[in-house]
């Protein structure tokens, strides 16, 4: 990994670029795509899963066979580990739920919001070279909390046309039942527009390559809603020398094995705690299964040391890392300071990996800096908040006169209007009685 020292602040922007990736060029790819999906249905992702899965079914959805004895295939330590983070994560989402309070603004005026629950949703969980149930579990039991009438989920097939049985088991303790074997930007054309086989959605969650993520950002041109924006997954440590280098060097591999397109970065103030971890990364980077893709994206990575944790602080913000992990001797008090980021883990016993499968919060965070500005996946993502007024004849006696100004001092009358009719009808009312 490279070691950036001391560097000025005029320079952090160039030094905490991530990857850049030709996002025209593959949003070209990808746009005929969608169109033949849209145009051809069921046909056309027939066509897409045979090139690019090496897969043709007779039926896109999965079949009760299929699904018959999976609560026997897995392990009973995976299924006990699955139903352990069910758990937490159930709980985390179920306390986010927002309880309806009507308040009344001026007398007889009263106004409230309100949760309802978005109708149809489109689960996407890669399956590929890491077979991502857990975040079938970070966006499912939300779904099911909100209350959404139809949960759609689709998932590459591998080769042979199988999906990972750990996917299946979990959506079958999940109580999910319309399930398809599509990847790709196929799958998320095939929620956004329907084919004879899947029915189209109103908002599409989940991770997904450079193609997907494609895709769903150009569906959203055609009124579909996605979770948010997302890139490649990141991490930043910010850690002192009371830090543990080699707590700190399998953070940053576990982040880099994501993918080739990941980024980790160290900021510290620590010289020592920089070269430690430097050579911890290297020493266990040997023998990780996935070590051709980890090195890839440890070429993007940097170890940076800084002048003070202060620096460490606002080098961090100014990154808006997806997970941010604060391993030093003050880190509850540091984590206050935190403006930018998707998820913070605090103290030297809580890896990212935590929130990743098993301690409750959502996985799915913001990327490629829109921390600044997005939040992670939560209950209120599969929730739309609807406000609701009521008025009486006495509050609108009392607030129509600001309402006819102001829409008067905005050349809108048909708004002036509205209000004067109903006080002329009150005023009709009053001098009969």
């Amino acid at each position: 990994m490279q070691i950036i020292k001391n560097p000025a602040r005029e320079k952090w922007e160039d030094l905490l670029k991530r990857p850049v990736f030709d996002s025209a060029s593959i949003q070209e790819k990808v746009r005929p795509i969608l169109v033949d999906v849209r145009d051809n249905g069921d046909k056309a992702v027939n066509k897409y899963t045979q090139q690019f899965d090496g897969f043709v079914s007779e039926t896109l959805q999965i079949t009760d066979t299929e699904m018959a004895g999976i609560d026997q295939v897995l392990d009973e330590s995976l299924r006990d580990a699955i139903h352990l983070a069910v758990n937490n994560i159930t709980k985390f989402h179920q306390a986010q739920r927002f309880e309806l309070q009507k308040m009344e603004t001026w007398l007889g005026v009263t106004c409230w919001r309100k949760q309802i629950p978005i109708e149809k949703v489109g689960l996407y969980i890669p399956g590929g070279t890491a077979p991502l149930f857990s975040s079938l579990l970070m966006l499912g039991i939300p779904a099911m909390i909100a209350g959404c009438k139809e949960i759609i989920l689709c998932t590459p097939p591998a080769k042979n046309g199988k999906i990972h049985p750990a996917i299946l088991y979990s959506a079958h303790i999940l109580g999910l039942e319309k399930i398809y074997k599509i990847g790709g930007a196929q799958a998320i054309a095939a929620m956004a527009y329907g084919t004879e086989t899947v029915p189209k959605v109103y908002k599409i969650f989940g991770p997904g390559n450079q193609y997907v993520t494609a895709a769903k950002q150009l569906v959203t041109f055609d009124g579909v809603a996605i979770d948010m924006p997302a890139g490649p997954s990141e991490v930043a440590v910010i850690a002192d020398d009371s830090a543990n280098a080699e707590f700190i060097a399998w953070d940053l591999l576990s982040q880099a094995e994501h993918g080739t397109d990941s980024q980790v970065l160290l900021v510290t103030d620590s010289e020592s705690i920089c070269n430690q971890v430097d050579a911890k990364v290297n020493k266990h980077l040997q023998n990780l299964p996935r070590k051709s893709i980890a090195a890839e994206a440890l070429k993007n990575s940097k170890l940076i040391l800084a002048d003070s944790m202060t620096t460490a602080l606002d080098i961090c913000n100014h990154y808006a890392p997806e997970h941010l992990i604060i391993n030093t001797v003050n880190a509850d008090e540091m984590a206050k300071q935190v403006i930018n980021a998707g998820s913070v883990f605090i103290g030297p016993y809580t890896p990212e990996s935590a929130g990743d499968y098993a301690s409750g919060t959502n996985h799915t965070l913001p990327t490629n800096g829109y921390a600044r500005s997005y939040s992670g996946v939560s209950l209120d993502s599969f929730m739309k908040n609807v406000t609701f007024q009521k008025i009486d004849a006495h509050g609108i006696e009392d607030i129509g006169w600001a309402i006819e100004e102001m829409a008067k001092a905005e050349s809108l009358m048909a708004h002036k209007n509205a209000v004067t009719a109903r006080l002329n009808a009150i005023k009709g009312v009053r001098s009969n009685d």
